[in-house]
Parts: structure tokens; C-alpha cells; sequence
């Protein structure tokens, strides 16, 4: 078996290839150009014949589509991608490309039988439906966050001349707000400034509403996003987000598995006598899960009673932030049982066994 690691950026791969007994046989940097690549890969594959095929490790980035469709087409048994790993201070594409070589080497035996690798953050990439459903909610995300931004510089304009107070209705965002803003008299600079941002929150709105019926459409044909919907405030963008975010149940084991993937869980520097010395969130995972979690929280604290009365416990000892966290973690775990058991969100958490009495007899 050959292991070749792969260091890919947008005009070329740097491609390390090692055999079973770990030396290196080839070195190589290819240009991304289809002709290029595909000759390679066909070289790599003629390679690989003496030595009963190869698999591949290449690390996660906003482009690796068309790689991980081209490598099974030229042989690859396997593409094992991974999570990128703190930057060394001597860092070069081809020790990049080395480094993951060896370690898919190193840790074969382990990944042949789909085992957890210690220090290998694997990612497993979602198929065509679930990365439709992700490109969706993140473009409804940063459409919505360019519509704040928007806003926010129109009041900005504003308060540069003291006029927010004025405006009719006590939002900027109405109708009659909008046809005070059209007749506002300002200066030739600032009223083009003003334009544009208006034209530009229109633009956005009419984004917004386009992206919403898609949302809504695939929110009808997702049974895990229609699951997610029962939590408190849960709307059709949110669960669709956190449903094409958690993929297949299965491989989480546990239920505190789906809070340490989306980074809630709290960094560890445990060494010698000191064994509680606990930092920050990782916030290795999906930022956009977390979001969407941060929001839920609000509407959870609002609506149900128990998990309202946990969190001000917290809220007494380790202050707001830390309690909406720790919230946000126990909804990570609430999730993982809804949608592994296949049930909705139970309000003050499911029912408790009742207590046993003791016995007459030890009563007196």
C-alpha cells in the first residue's frame, strides 16, 4: 500500500508518497491545470499498482470538492481528511506534505479499521445533500449579517448629525421610517452614503426571502431539521443549520460526543499536581452551529422553567456568560438524545423515576 499526503492550495498540490515500509518514493509539485493533475494522478495510480493501491490524506479547506471527486476516479481506495493542526514554527508546503504522509502511515492499522487516531481530528465529509443544506444556512448567516451591518451604518449617519431621534417610529426599519429617511436632507456626500445603504438593505431583504423559501423547502424533507424544530424557538433555519451540522448520530458515542465536536467543551491543561486547570471553549467545530445554539439560548431560558432555574444556579457562581454556555452545551447533549432516540423536546427534561419510600418497618 502506498500513503500519499497531499498539501493542497488553489495553484498547486505538493504530493508526498511513502510505501509500506515507510521511506519516501516521490516527491512532486503539480499545478491544479486539469491536464497536469490528471497525469499525475494516472502516474500515481500506475505507481500504485505493484503495491496494491494507496489511500490519501489531505487536510480540510473551502475547496476541496474537486480533489476528493478526482482522487477515487485515479485509484485512491480512501481519502482520509483531516482537520488542520497547529501551525510549526518551520512551516513549508513540503513539510506539510511529508507530515501528513507519515502520519497516515504511522497510524494505518488504526484507520483501516476506522478507529479514532490520537492528535487526528478526522472530518467526515458530508454527501450532496448535506452540503446543499450547509451552503444554504451559511448564506442566509452572512446575508443576515450584511443586513446588520447595513443598518447599523445607516445609523451611524444618523447620530453623526444627531437625527436618530428624530426618526417617526422608534425603529428605522418600518415604512414610515423608510419614507422619513427618502426625505431627509443631507449634505451631497452623506445623502449618497444613505442611498446606497438603503438600495443596498432592499437588495439584501429580497436575498433574505429568496433564501428562506429555499430554507423552507428543504426544511420539509429533512426528518431530523423537523425534530430539531420542537426545541424552544427553533424555527425552520435554525434546525435545518443544526440538522445538516450533526450528520450521521452514529458516530457519536456518548452524548457529551456532539458538545466536544462543536467546540463547547472547555480547553485542559492538566499537568503534575494540578488536575483542574480548565480554560476557554475550544471552539474547534462549527461556528455556525454555535450561532445558532447562542440564539436557541434566549428562547429555552424564556420558555422552559427547569433548564431556567439550572442556569441561574450557574449564573450565582460563574456569572451570565459562562451559565449561557454551559446551556448551550447541555442543549448539544439534549440533541443528541432527541435525535438518537428519535423524540421530540421534553419541557423540564424528561420524567424522573419517583423516589423509593422506605419501608414501614424502618420508619419506626
Amino acid at each position: 500500500m502506498l500513503y500519499v499526503g497531499i498539501d493542497q492550495h488553489r495553484k498547486q498540490l505538493t504530493v508526498n508518497v511513502r510505501e509500506e515500509s515507510g521511506n519516501i518514493i516521490l516527491r512532486r509539485q503539480v499545478s491544479t491545470e486539469w491536464k497536469k493533475v490528471r497525469a499525475f494522478f494516472d502516474e500515481v495510480r500506475e505507481l500504485a499498482q505493484v503495491h496494491d493501491g494507496y489511500i490519501s490524506v489531505v487536510e480540510i479547506c473551502g475547496f476541496n470538492d474537486w480533489l476528493l471527486k478526482l482522487l477515487p476516479e485515479h485509484g485512491c481506495r480512501e481519502t482520509v481528511v483531516v482537520q488542520p493542526g497547529d501551525q510549526s514554527s518551520h512551516k513549508t508546503d513540503r513539510r506539510d506534505a511529508s507530515g501528513l504522509s507519515e502520519t497516515l502511515w504511522i497510524n494505518r492499522d488504526r484507520i483501516s479499521r476506522n478507529l479514532p487516531v490520537r492528535g487526528l481530528r478526522r472530518i467526515q465529509v458530508a454527501g450532496p445533500e448535506e452540503q446543499a443544506d450547509r451552503r444554504l444556512t451559511s448564506q442566509r448567516h452572512d446575508v443576515g449579517r450584511e443586513l446588520t451591518r447595513s443598518i447599523n451604518r445607516t445609523k451611524a449617519v444618523l447620530r453623526r448629525h444627531n437625527l436618530e431621534q428624530e426618526c417617526p417610529t422608534k425603529g428605522i426599519q418600518t415604512q414610515r421610517a423608510r419614507k422619513w429617511l427618502n426625505q431627509l436632507l443631507l449634505g451631497p456626500v452623506e445623502r449618497a452614503e444613505l442611498n446606497h445603504q438603503l438600495a443596498r438593505q432592499d437588495l439584501l431583504r429580497k436575498q433574505l426571502k429568496e433564501l428562506q423559501t429555499a430554507i423552507l423547502q428543504r426544511y420539509e424533507i429533512n426528518h431530523t431539521a423537523q425534530l430539531i424544530s420542537t426545541m424552544p424557538g427553533a424555527a425552520a433555519y435554525s434546525s435545518l443549520g443544526l440538522a445538516c451540522r450533526i450528520g450521521d448520530i452514529r458516530r457519536f458515542k456518548h452524548p457529551r460526543s456532539l458538545a466536544n465536536y462543536w467546540g463547547l467543551t472547555p480547553r485542559s491543561r492538566n499537568s503534575g499536581e494540578t488536575d483542574q486547570r480548565l480554560g476557554s471553549i475550544t471552539k474547534q467545530g462549527s461556528a455556525l452551529a454555535r450561532f445558532l445554539l447562542g440564539q436557541l439560548v434566549l428562547h429555552v431560558l424564556r420558555k422552559d422553567a427547569w433548564m431556567r432555574m439550572w442556569f441561574r444556579g450557574i449564573k450565582r457562581r460563574r456569572g451570565s456568560k459562562i451559565g449561557r454556555v454551559a446551556v448551550m452545551r447541555r442543549l448539544a447533549t439534549i440533541l443528541w438524545h432527541m435525535v438518537t432516540k428519535n423524540e421530540p423536546y421534553v419541557y423540564g427534561g424528561p420524567p424522573r423515576a419517583p423516589l423509593a419510600r422506605p419501608a414501614a418497618a424502618d420508619r419506626t
